[in-house]
C-alpha cells in the first residue's frame, strides 16, 4: 500500500480548517501532518513537517496566499491546491495562482464548501504534483505585458487560412501563457480550450489579453478566425468548436453534455475540425486524464499537423501521453521549442 501523502493546510478561518481536515482525514491516500492560520505560521511548519501537498487559500492576512506561492515556488517548490472565492477578484487572484504554479486552483462557492467541492479537494490533493523537469528559475514569469512578441514578415500571404488549436488541463494556464510569448503577434488564429471553472475563464481571458498584444476574446457563435487573434472557450454551457464555411473558418458554440468530465472539452473542440483536418494545426499541453486524445487521433488520421508537449516539461504528462499512445501524434517537444513547431508551415519551412 502507498505511503498516504502529508497534508498541511493552510486557511486563517478555523472553522474551515476544520472542515478540510476531516474531509482529508477520511481519504487513505492522504495525512493531515498540520494546519496554519497564515503564511508565516506556514513557513515555519513547512520546515518542521515537510509536507508532501499544500492547501492554501488565495485570500488571507498579513500576507496574501498569492505572494506566498510565489515566494514558495521559487524557494521550495511544493504542490499546492488552492481555493478562491467565485467574485471577480477572487478569479482573478486564482488565475494567476495557477500562472505561478499551483496545482490546481478549486472555486468556494457562496454558500462553503459542499461535498462535491470537497471530493474534489481530495482528488486534487492526492494527484498534486510540481514540475520536476526544470528549476521553476527556467520557467517564464510574466509580470507585465509582452510587448517583443516577434512578427513574421508576410504572415497573412504564408497562411493559407491555417488554425492553431490548443487543449490544455493541469498546468496548463503557466504552459499557455509560456507559448503565446514565444509566438508572433500575425500568428494564425488560435482557439484554446483550458480546463478551469466557468467562472474563472473571463479572468484567464482577460489576463491574456493584458500580457499580449494579439486579440484575445472569449470565443462566441460566429466570430471568424483571423491572424493575431486568440480565442479562450468560455466554458459553463457550451463546449467551443470549430466550423469552416465557404473557405473560412468560424468559432461555434456547442451544446452538449460535459465530455471526459469536462466543459469545455478538447475532445469536443479537436472533433469540430476534423472535416477540413488539413488547416488544423492541433496542440495538447500538460494535463490530467485523455480529454483531446481521441480527437486529435482523428485529427492526425485526417492530415492535421499534431504537437504534444513532452513529459519532461509536463507538470502532469497525462492527456499528451494518452494522445501519444493512441498513435495521434507527428512530434512530442519541450514546451519552450514549440512555437517553432507550431508555425513552422506557415513560415514555409515545411
Amino acid at each position: 500500500m502507498a505511503v498516504p501523502r502529508k497534508v498541511l493546510i493552510v486557511d486563517d478561518s478555523a472553522a474551515i480548517r476544520a472542515v478540510l481536515k476531516h474531509a482529508l482525514s477520511r481519504d487513505p491516500r492522504l495525512k493531515v501532518v498540520g494546519e496554519a492560520a497564515d503564511a508565516y505560521e506556514a513557513r515555519a511548519l513547512i520546515k518542521h513537517l515537510n509536507p508532501d501537498v499544500l492547501t492554501l487559500d488565495v485570500e488571507m492576512p498579513r500576507m496574501s496566499g498569492l505572494d506566498f506561492l510565489e515566494r514558495l515556488m521559487r524557494l521550495r517548490p511544493t504542490p499546492v491546491v488552492m481555493f478562491s472565492s467565485v467574485t471577480q477578484s477572487g478569479s482573478a487572484n486564482a488565475v494567476r495562482a495557477l500562472s505561478l504554479g499551483a496545482f490546481d486552483v478549486l472555486a468556494k462557492s457562496t454558500n462553503g464548501i459542499g461535498q462535491s467541492d470537497l471530493v474534489l479537494l481530495c482528488n486534487a490533493v492526492a494527484n498534486a504534483r510540481v514540475n520536476t523537469g526544470k528549476s521553476r528559475s527556467d520557467v517564464w514569469k510574466p509580470s507585465t505585458r509582452c510587448t517583443d512578441a516577434p512578427e513574421v514578415p508576410d504572415m497573412a500571404r504564408k497562411w493559407g487560412g491555417e488554425a492553431i488549436l490548443i487543449g490544455a488541463s493541469t498546468g496548463g494556464v503557466a504552459a499557455i501563457e509560456k507559448l503565446l510569448a514565444t509566438m508572433p503577434c500575425n500568428a494564425p488564429p488560435i482557439v484554446v480550450s483550458q480546463h478551469m471553472p466557468a467562472a474563472f475563464l473571463n479572468s484567464f481571458c482577460t489576463r491574456l489579453g493584458h500580457l499580449f498584444p494579439q486579440n484575445v476574446q472569449l470565443a462566441e457563435e460566429g466570430l471568424e478566425l483571423k491572424p493575431g487573434h486568440i480565442f479562450i472557450s468560455p466554458g459553463g454551457l457550451y463546449h467551443t468548436g470549430v466550423a469552416q464555411r465557404a473557405g473560412k473558418m468560424y468559432c461555434t458554440l456547442i451544446d452538449k453534455p460535459k465530455r471526459n468530465g469536462h466543459c469545455p472539452s478538447v475532445d469536443e473542440l479537436f472533433f469540430s475540425s476534423e472535416s477540413f483536418a488539413k488547416r488544423i494545426h492541433a496542440v495538447i499541453l500538460t494535463g490530467l486524464g485523455r480529454d483531446g486524445a481521441e480527437g486529435m487521433k482523428a485529427l492526425h488520421d485526417k492530415g492535421a499537423h499534431c504537437i504534444a508537449q513532452d513529459s519532461d516539461s509536463c507538470v502532469v504528462y497525462g492527456m499528451p501521453r494518452a494522445a501519444v499512445e493512441l498513435g495521434g501524434v507527428d512530434e512530442q517537444v519541450p514546451l519552450e521549442n514549440m512555437s517553432e513547431l507550431v508555425c513552422a508551415p506557415v513560415r514555409g519551412k515545411l
